[in-house]
């Protein structure tokens, strides 16, 4: 896959990033290498492999899920945070 000027402003667009001109010819050439990289899979022979979805035999075991929460911890976050409200962030809307 041919990564280009046009591509990438279509990926800009689809991230909701701004690329600075400056940066521009080496993202592209990133993007590129990436591509490439992941193109290298093709080149596998997995035809006499059954598709699997576990990473180890007998599957993952269950724990119970506990919340924990640190009041001290989530002062010091929501201190440092450039905004927020009754104990969350607050962030600009990106969904018109």
């Amino acid at each position: 896959m041919k990564i280009d000027d046009k591509l990438l402003t279509k990926l800009e667009k689809l991230s909701s990033l701004e690329i600075v001109s400056e940066k521009r010819e080496e993202t592209i050439k990133e993007i590129g290498k990436i591509v490439d990289f992941v193109e290298n899979l093709n080149e596998l022979d997995l035809d006499d492999k059954e598709a699997s979805f576990l990473t180890i035999d007998g599957g993952t075991p269950f724990r119970e899920d506990i919340p924990k929460s640190n009041p001290k911890i989530i002062k010091t976050i929501l201190e440092n945070a450039p905004k927020s409200e009754g104990g969350f962030f607050v962030v600009p809307k990106i969904i018109e």
